[in-house]
Order: structure tokens, then sequence, then C-alpha cells
């Protein structure tokens, strides 16, 4: 929709937790008309083509949320190295150590679903299911993996000049877009024959 279209409104930017570096605005569309060469798709057919992309966005949410998962492993092991306390680094004790183990085996869990989703697609052999794991089980490692990697860092966990703040921020809207988890427990029920 071209901006200035009579009816179109781009709304002021909401006020977000989380994803400050990517603007969200609501759009407006009061009696606005689509120009014929605009359209995407068959007209009327919008709602559907929706749908359709909604398991290819489940693969794009799962890559973002494997990231953030890995990024929370990658910066709680340097932490982990170089904080000391009572004479040793924090990554010594055995408590801190599991739960890294943990955050590597949930990195390690999201990436694997994540790549099984992704090559079914490229392959174009039907992924619906594999999508709905993929998103699930990646977007929950990436925030449980925020939760412990700001527990690790301590106060620091909690100051957004460590990278953990953010991936804390972030990573609840990936439990959320393209369906939250409960929509892909739904998703993955149907597959198996349940109603």
């Amino acid at each position: 929709m071209p901006s200035g279209t009579p009816g179109f409104t781009v709304e002021p930017v909401y006020n977000k937790v989380g994803w400050n570096a990517s603007d969200t605005h609501p759009l407006t569309f009061a009696d606005a008309r689509v120009p014929r060469e605009n359209l995407l798709g068959a007209r009327g057919s919008g709602y559907a083509n929706f749908l359709s992309i909604l398991d290819e966005g489940r693969i794009a949410i799962a890559a973002l949320a494997t990231g953030a998962a890995q990024g929370c492993v990658d910066e709680s092991v340097k932490y982990a190295n170089q904080r000391q306390s009572f004479g040793q680094p924090i990554g010594a004790y055995q408590a801190i150590g599991f739960k890294i183990a943990r955050m590597e085996a949930r990195a390690h869990v999201a990436r694997t679903a994540y790549y099984d989703a992704a090559a079914k697609m490229l392959a174009g052999k039907p992924f619906k299911k594999e999508a709905a794991i993929a998103k699930m089980i990646s977007s929950e490692a990436a925030m449980d993996n925020s939760r412990d990697a700001t527990q690790i860092h301590g106060g620091y966990g909690f100051m957004n000049e460590y990278p953990v703040a953010r991936h804390y921020r972030d990573s609840k809207v990936l439990e959320i877009g393209e369906g939250t988890t409960e929509v892909q427990l739904m998703l993955i029920a149907r597959s198996l024959g349940l109603q």
C-alpha cells in the first residue's frame, strides 16, 4: 500500500518491552482502496496467503530463537570464565557449570529441530509439524536460556550494557510471534490425528 493512499494511516510506533531495534507501528485502513497493481495474489485470497506463509515464518522465528539461545550460552561461558568468586572463576562451580551445560543442550536441540524443519521446507516436503516443533522448542530454549544467563550474570544480567539483558527482553516475543506455544502444541496434536 503506497503511503499517502487515502484511508491508509501509519500510526505512531508502539513502546515495546523488547525488539527495540525493530519499529512496530499499527496500520489503519479506513475505506482504503488497494490499487489493482498492488495486489499480492488473487483478489480475496489475502487471508489464505497469510496462513500459507505462517509455517515458513515459524522456521524464521526458530532461527532467531536458536541464535538467541546460543548467544546466551556463549555470553555465559565467557562471563563464567572471567568472573571470580572466592578465588576462582564461577564457571568452576558445579552449579554454574551444570546450568550452562543445560543451556547448551537446549540450544543444540533447538538447532537440530530448526535444521530439520528447514531441510524439509527446502526439499519441498510437508513441514507444518516440524515447523511447529522447531518454533516451540527453539523459542522456549531462548526464553529459558535468557533467564538462566541473566541469573548467571547476577546484577549485571539486568543491565542494558550486557547482551544477556537484551536476550532476556527480546526472547519472550519469540514464544508469541507466528503463534503462541499453545498454538504450536495444537498444530502438533492435530498432525498426530488428535482433535
